[in-house]
């Protein structure tokens, strides 16, 4: 069953009120991106949300609008360095994570296709690889939504966990950056966590990530080839295709604040303002959670992901603590 068509619980008279307090301020300067993600998902799971539609369709819109200006406050001469660094083992790490999740789904008889959907959107960038992939494969509503659950409640805990874990390990600001790249599904959660954790860690962590990101490209296409041998029926609730277009835009920004001196100090307002708009995002993202979509989940799926983000966690901390992996 689509999560669409599960049974919603009808939303408090103060949900709207306070829905719109917290969407000001996670604006305001003194919000962080940990308390915008919690108050959102607060909100939605005591007094519900009656605008989930809406909800839904602005965070599709800022994040990749949020992601895009920060593209101002980066230099590309660091961006290029995050992409091209160590090519090989990025390519090697994707298809052991994707391999090993494909694993985990067959143990824990997980369905196969929301399987591979939580396996792909932990080995790459979370929900923006799960959207671009699901098409392809031809997904149903209720796999990507399942999907989707597990990667959203697991970047929830990483965004408030990893700061404090980075601070007990007492990592530096760059190899936080490169480890919460690494380890965090979501573009949003990864640069949520680098804000929360240091300028520095945001440049990395966003540079990283967006690099990583660019995979969606390739493995998309080869998952589509595997996928179209199978002559498999186009499902009537399959999603739309999805292109990571925001990718360019910030590499498009970050190019013209590098080369225009004269765009530095506009450069670094328009990344300001994309940092409240990410918080924001967060917040949205919060809100649009449910008690439906948590029941969904299911604990089989979960534990898939889970059980695989742990040793995603576990394997790049102890990489970039050792100095194994660092930033070229």
């Amino acid at each position: 069953m689509s999560e669409a068509a599960l049974p919603s619980r009808p939303a408090s008279s103060l949900a709207t009120p306070l829905l719109i307090l917290g969407a000001v301020l996670a604006l305001a300067p003194f919000t962080s991106a940990a308390v915008a993600l919690l108050g959102g998902a607060a909100i939605a799971l005591v007094f519900g949300n009656p605008f989930q539609g809406q909800t839904r369709t602005w965070t599709h819109r800022l994040l990749p609008l949020a992601v895009v200006g920060l593209g101002a406050g980066m230099d590309l001469r660091t961006v290029a360095r995050a992409g091209l660094h160590g090519i090989g083992i990025t390519a090697m790490s994707l298809a052991v994570v994707i391999l090993l999740g494909l694993w985990l789904a067959r143990v824990l008889k997980v369905d196969r296709d929301a399987g591979l959907l939580i396996a792909v959107g932990t080995a790459i960038c979370g929900g923006s690889a799960i959207a671009a992939v699901a098409p392809v494969m031809r997904a149903r509503a209720h796999q990507v939504s399942v999907a989707l659950a597990t990667v959203f409640l697991l970047n929830a805990v990483a965004l408030i966990l990893f700061p404090p874990i980075g601070h007990y390990f007492h990592l530096g600001q760059s190899p936080f950056g490169l480890w919460a790249a690494l380890a965090i599904h979501d573009t949003s959660s990864v640069v949520g966590a680098g804000l929360a954790y240091g300028k520095q860690a945001l440049e990395v962590a966003t540079t990283v990530k967006l690099a990583r990101a660019l995979w969606i490209v390739p493995v998309t296409m080869g998952i589509g080839m595997i996928h179209a041998r199978n002559n498999k029926e186009v499902a009537a609730d399959a999603p739309p295709v999805k292109k990571p277009w925001f990718i360019a835009g910030f590499l498009a920004m970050a190019a013209l604040v590098t080369w225009v001196p004269a765009l530095h100090g506009a450069g670094h307002l328009v990344a300001l303002a994309a940092n409240r708009a990410l918080v924001l995002t967060l917040f949205l993202i919060g809100a649009g959670l449910s008690r439906e979509a948590i029941r969904t989940v299911g604990i089989r799926p979960f534990l898939q992901g889970l059980i695989l983000w742990l040793i995603v966690a576990s394997l790049g901390l102890t990489l970039v603590k050792t100095g194994i992996l660092t930033v070229g």
